[in-house]
Formats: C-alpha cells, structure tokens, sequence
C-alpha cells in the first residue's frame, strides 16, 4: 500500500463544491478527492429543496440581491452576494450540462420554480424532492469517468502539512487500511462542509463535524463568523431515530406551520409567516 500520494491539487470534500471545483479543473491539473465516508453520503446529497437562481423573466438580480441581504440582517457582504446571483444562471447550466436533471413544466419549456422562505419571487430550480440527490450523483459519475481525478473514498483528513507558513498537503487516515497518509499537494482546497454535528439537533449526516474548520485554524488560518450556524428550521421527528429533514418548498407551496391545537403561529413573530 502506498504511504504517499503527490498530486497538484489535493480536494478535501466531496460533496458539491469540492467536485465541481475538481471538474472545473479537471484536465488541467491531477487531482486528489478526500472522501470522508462513501460517496454521495455527505450533506449535499440530502438536500431536498433546491438552488436558488435568477432564471423566471418576472425576477431581476436586483430583487434576488435585496432578498438575501434582508434574510442576511444586512450582515451579508454586498459584492460578494451580488457575485454570487450574478453567476446563479451560469452554474445551473453548468450543472444541467454535466447531467443533472432538474424539474421542468409538463409540456412547456423551462424549468418548474418553486418559492421558499425568504425569497419574493419563484427562484428555486428542483429536482423533484430530492436536488441534493441529483446534484450529487451527477457529479459523482462525472469525476469518476475523469481522467486525472483519483477519488479516495473512506480516507479522513487529519490536519495539514504546513513548514514555513506554506500547505505543502495533508496527513489523512485510511480508513479501511487503518494508516495515516501522506498526500503531497502544490494546492490544498478545504471544501469538507460545517460542523453542525457540533450541536444536539441537527439535520446534517454525521460527516458534518468541522474538520476541515479544525484544521484551518490548526494551521494557523483566520476563522471567523463560527456563531452562524444554519439550523433547517422543519424537520420529521421520531423519538428514536435521526431527525429528518422537510423541505422548506413545503412552506413555499402554502405548507403551514400548526401548533398541537392546530393554531397557526408564525405571524406572531413575522409579517410573511412561514415564508419569513
């Protein structure tokens, strides 16, 4: 069994960002992908809802923009939500071009949009109940069939190789062979998701502890902002199983939020109820 790899770029996460960016890069460099577990296990692949993006003709940047900022409490950083609706229609076609199947009007052209909490107009492009599925195994088969990238599933990144202020790669656990790793790398990217398995209740899948957060700050990184910490507010409860996450499509739709006498509630707290 090899002891160390060497790769130009060494990904550690596997979910949408650290795949799309491998893809994006694909061909132009060798790539090394860290799965924590198995693929399509992370938090991507149970995301139900879907992606927000300016793509219905009665909807402008502008609005999708004022939306996030209110939803933000004006904490957001303008430009850099404006960039990101600015590139929203790009990346949904980047994504459709790599296969994913979003959901689409029967009979009609374009794709169906539906409205969640926070948003003014119909901007979230789906598919089905399940986008993060979609997405996930879309561009799962994709960096499979990529030369260039090598995947390693069930292989933990433990903390980063750092001499004189510069990341040279990574010590990583292997899992099934029970070493430790050495993966050499020009450019690390840490796209290992949040650490919400930090708190009791939670809707991520266990792989959400903050690792690659940990290792950030071990390495001597910046970290900032830890107390924004997304909690999907609507979720199944079982006394003796995991929660499991409900759709915020479902408020979208009329879905309304009841108290055990059936009282609706959310409009003591704010004007748009259970859109708010």
């Amino acid at each position: 069994m090899t002891s160390s790899y060497t790769h130009d770029v060494l990904v550690i996460g596997s979910g949408a960002a650290g795949l799309t960016l491998a893809l994006r890069l694909a061909g132009q460099a060798r790539i090394a992908v860290i799965c924590k577990g198995e693929l399509n296990q992370g938090s991507t692949y149970y995301a139900q809802g879907g992606i927000a993006a300016v793509l219905d003709e009665d909807d402008t940047e502008d609005d999708h923009v004022t939306d996030t900022l209110a939803a933000g409490a004006d904490l957001c950083h303008n430009d850099t939500v404006r960039f990101t609706v600015a590139n929203s229609r790009e990346s949904i076609e980047w994504l459709v071009s790599q296969g994913v199947e979003f959901s689409r009007y029967p009979n009609e052209n374009g794709f169906h949009l539906t409205r969640e909490g926070g948003h003014s107009h119909r901007r979230i492009i789906h598919a089905a109940d399940a986008t993060g599925r979609a997405v996930s195994e879309a561009l799962t088969n994709q960096a499979l069939q990529k030369p260039g990238i090598d995947i390693f599933q069930n292989h933990v990144a433990v903390d980063l190789v750092v001499r004189k202020g510069q990341c040279l790669g990574a010590y990583v656990y292997d899992r099934e062979s029970e070493h430790v790793r050495l993966f050499r790398a020009k450019f690390v990217v840490l796209a290992s998701g949040g650490a919400s398995k930090a708190y009791l209740y939670t809707s991520n899948p266990d792989g959400a502890s903050g690792d690659g957060i940990a290792m950030a700050w071990r390495a001597g990184c910046r970290v900032a902002n830890m107390e924004f910490n997304q909690f999907h507010p609507t979720c199944l409860y079982h006394p003796q199983a995991k929660s499991f996450l409900i759709t915020e499509a479902i408020r979208g739709e009329g879905g309304r939020l009841l108290l055990p006498n059936g009282q609706r509630f959310m409009h003591r707290y704010d004007e748009r109820g259970e859109l708010a």
